[in-house]
């Protein structure tokens, strides 16, 4: 089979196409047939290295894919043959504490597609059958790929750690990222009034049309002094936080008495400094979240399909040309969701 790997870490040029064995689904496992896979963060930072984590060499990357099942071996949880699935990120045991909880991620065996275990980057991958999610033609492959990891983190993040609430303002980091795109439909969704920060005039129009109610140009506009200026100086009940270093001071910043943060990722570096005085005076909160649970994502694929919420495709790039899709997301050109079409 065909399929983008590297052999090594470093930059974009040690992404190659090539022919590969096509893998074999041991029990309870499927093979299927990829028709698209969604870009991540978590793929450029895995092609370059994270400390301290082994991952099989040589490697394919792509951690939420959509496709087409080929065959199943043993177990097969009511998945058959010609079932169009999801191919959600992560993987886990089913039966810890924090899975019969909803925090499938802090299970001691949770892996992750394309970091892990072998991924969509490819015309075929395996996964248990268990983990696969039937999905329904009404949004093309490409669609549905650009749904599992983004919009499982920013549920998870606003709905079940958060707890937002209607008529809460919540400020949306860097609307542009398939995460902040997810984040703006979702506090929307659960009747928050939408602040969203973007570094382009054509962003900030596109983060309008998915229901932010009021937008920052970052790159041109202080946005502490724009969310004091839209919240008469009370500040956002919560923000959510996905930058890292760059932003995250400004972030709690913008925060109302008894606000909280809310944070899933280092994109601009994993140090920061705060004032504890300032968060225990004005009696704050950081939370940290990661990914999400299988029961979220299945509660988010209902919501889809009511059309509540919507996926956001960006450019679809064919299989060969993963290295210029990256490329893209490095730049930060785009706003939603990069898909490889990849059969």
């Amino acid at each position: 089979m065909k399929a983008v790997i590297f052999e090594q870490h470093g930059d974009l040029e040690v992404l190659k196409y090539t022919d590969v064995p096509e893998p074999i689904p041991g029990p309870g496992e499927a093979l299927v047939h990829v028709k698209a896979c969604a870009l991540n963060h978590l793929d450029i930072w895995v092609r370059q290295g994270l400390p301290g984590a082994q991952i099989p060499m040589p490697h394919i990357l792509g951690c939420e894919s959509s496709g087409e099942v080929v065959r199943t071996a043993g177990e097969a949880s009511g998945i058959k043959p010609g079932d169009q699935v999801l191919v959600p990120p992560g993987i886990s045991c089913g039966r810890c504490e924090y899975c019969r909880t909803g925090y499938d991620s802090l299970c001691p065996e949770y892996r992750m597609m394309g970091y892990h275990l072998q991924g969509g980057y490819a015309e075929y991958l395996k996964a248990p059958t268990a983990n696969l999610i039937p999905i329904s033609p009404e949004l093309s492959f490409e669609e549905w790929a650009a749904i599992p990891l983004v919009f499982l983190t920013a549920w998870h993040m606003l709905v079940t750690r958060a707890g937002v609430q209607p008529g809460e303002d919540v400020l949306v980091q860097a609307a542009g990222s398939g995460v902040g795109s997810a984040a703006i439909q979702i506090a929307r969704f659960c009747g928050a009034r939408v602040i969203a920060t973007a570094s382009t005039e054509e962003k900030i129009k596109k983060a309008r049309d998915l229901g932010a109610h009021e937008t920052i140009n970052y790159a041109e506009k202080n946005f502490v002094e724009e969310v004091n200026r839209f919240t008469d100086r009370r500040g956002v009940d919560l923000v959510f936080e996905h930058v890292g270093s760059k932003t995250f001071e400004k972030s709690l910043a913008c925060l109302a008495k008894r606000g909280r943060v809310i944070t899933c990722g280092a994109t601009s570096g994993a140090q920061v400094t705060l004032d504890l005085r300032h968060l225990f005076v004005r009696q704050q909160t950081i939370l940290g979240s990661y990914m999400g649970g299988h029961k979220e994502l299945l509660d988010i694929i209902r919501l889809v399909k009511r059309r509540a919420l919507r996926s956001v495709v960006d450019k679809i790039y064919p299989l060969e040309l993963a290295s210029e899709a990256q490329k893209r997301m490095i730049e930060r050109q785009h706003f939603g969701k990069i898909v490889l079409r990849c059969s």
